[in-house]
C-alpha cells in the first residue's frame, strides 16, 4: 500500500498488530495504564503506541481531528483505539469500523468519523455485541477497559471482526467544519490548538496557492502578510502564518504562543484574503 510517506510498508503479522491508543483519560489516574494491562492480558506480542491521552474531557471534536490527523502513519492494519466517550453506559453503542487499510474501535458517538471520510474508502462498520469478547464483568462507567481495550486486543490476535460483533450500515458522523469560499477570500476555523499555542485551521494548502504570497491571514483584528515557510523566517515575537505538517493553514508566533497573544479559541474564524 503507498503510504503518505510514498513507500510501502509489511502488513504485520496476525498476533503483532499495532494498536493505538487516544483517549481523554490523562496519565494520572491508571485508566490508560489499565486498558494497556488488559490488553496484553489478551495478546502479549500486542504493540501498544499512545497517540493521545491530553484530549480536554470529553471533547469528541477534538479528538476526531487529531485522529484523522495522524492514523495514516501506522503500518498497514494498525488497530485505532479510540476512548472519548462522554455517553458510556448509555444507547451509544460501541463499533469497530475497517476503512482502507486500518480497523478503528470505540464509541458511536462521531469520534472516528473525520478519519474514516479521510480514508476516503469504503467503510465496514460492526456493532460490539458479543460479550464473550469482553471483560466478564462490565462497568457502566469503564467500557474502555471492559469493552473497547479486550475488543481491540482479540482484533489484534486475529479474530475476525465478524465475530466480534454485528455488521451494520448506520454509524454517527460529525459534520467537518464548512469552509466559506468567495471571490478572493475565504473563511474557516481554529481546529485544535497545539501545547506551543499554535493555531491549526482547517482551510487546507491546495485553497491558497493561487493567492501565494500576496495572501492575508485575519484572526482577531490582526492582519498577517504572506506565509511563512518556517518559524526562522520571522523575528522572534512575531506572529506568522504558516503550513503546519498536515498541510493545513497555521498561526503561530515566534518563541511564544499565539493562543496567548491573540486570546483564541477553538472555533474562532479565521479569515483569508487574496491581494
Amino acid at each position: 500500500m503507498p503510504t503518505r510517506m510514498g513507500r510501502r510498508r509489511a502488513r504485520p503479522r496476525r498476533g503483532e498488530r499495532w494498536i493505538t491508543l487516544t483517549t481523554d483519560f490523562g496519565t494520572g489516574d491508571g485508566y490508560v495504564g489499565v486498558m494497556k494491562g488488559v490488553i496484553y492480558g489478551i495478546n502479549p506480542q500486542a504493540r501498544i503506541v499512545d497517540l493521545s491521552h491530553d484530549i480536554p474531557p470529553q471533547d469528541i471534536a477534538r479528538a476526531a481531528f487529531l485522529l484523522a490527523r495522524h492514523f495514516t502513519f501506522f503500518p498497514p492494519d494498525t488497530i485505532h483505539l479510540v476512548v472519548v466517550d462522554p455517553g458510556v453506559g448509555g444507547e451509544r453503542r460501541p463499533l469497530l469500523w475497517m476503512a482502507g487499510h486500518y480497523f478503528f474501535v470505540g464509541p458511536d458517538n462521531g469520534v472516528v468519523s473525520t478519519a474514516l471520510r479521510r480514508a476516503g474508502q469504503s467503510v465496514r462498520a460492526y456493532h460490539l455485541n458479543r460479550p464473550r469478547y469482553w471483560l466478564p464483568r462490565i462497568s457502566s462507567t469503564f467500557h474502555g477497559r471492559d469493552i473497547f481495550a479486550p475488543v481491540a486486543a482479540h482484533l489484534s490476535r486475529g479474530i475476525l471482526p465478524r465475530s466480534l460483533g454485528q455488521k451494520t450500515k448506520q454509524w454517527v458522523a460529525l459534520e467537518p467544519p464548512a469552509l466559506k469560499v468567495g471571490p478572493g477570500r475565504l473563511q474557516g476555523r481554529i481546529a485544535h490548538i497545539d501545547r506551543f499555542g499554535n493555531l491549526l485551521t482547517n482551510i487546507p494548502a491546495e485553497h491558497l496557492s493561487a493567492w501565494g504570497s500576496q495572501l492575508r491571514v485575519r484572526l482577531h483584528q490582526v492582519e498577517i502578510l504572506g506565509l511563512a515557510r518556517t518559524f526562522a523566517d520571522g523575528a522572534p515575537g512575531n506572529l506568522i502564518a504558516y503550513l503546519d505538517s498536515d498541510w493545513h493553514l497555521a498561526i503561530g508566533r515566534v518563541l511564544g504562543s499565539a493562543q496567548t497573544t491573540l486570546g483564541a479559541r477553538v472555533g474562532d474564524p479565521v479569515e483569508v484574503l487574496g491581494p
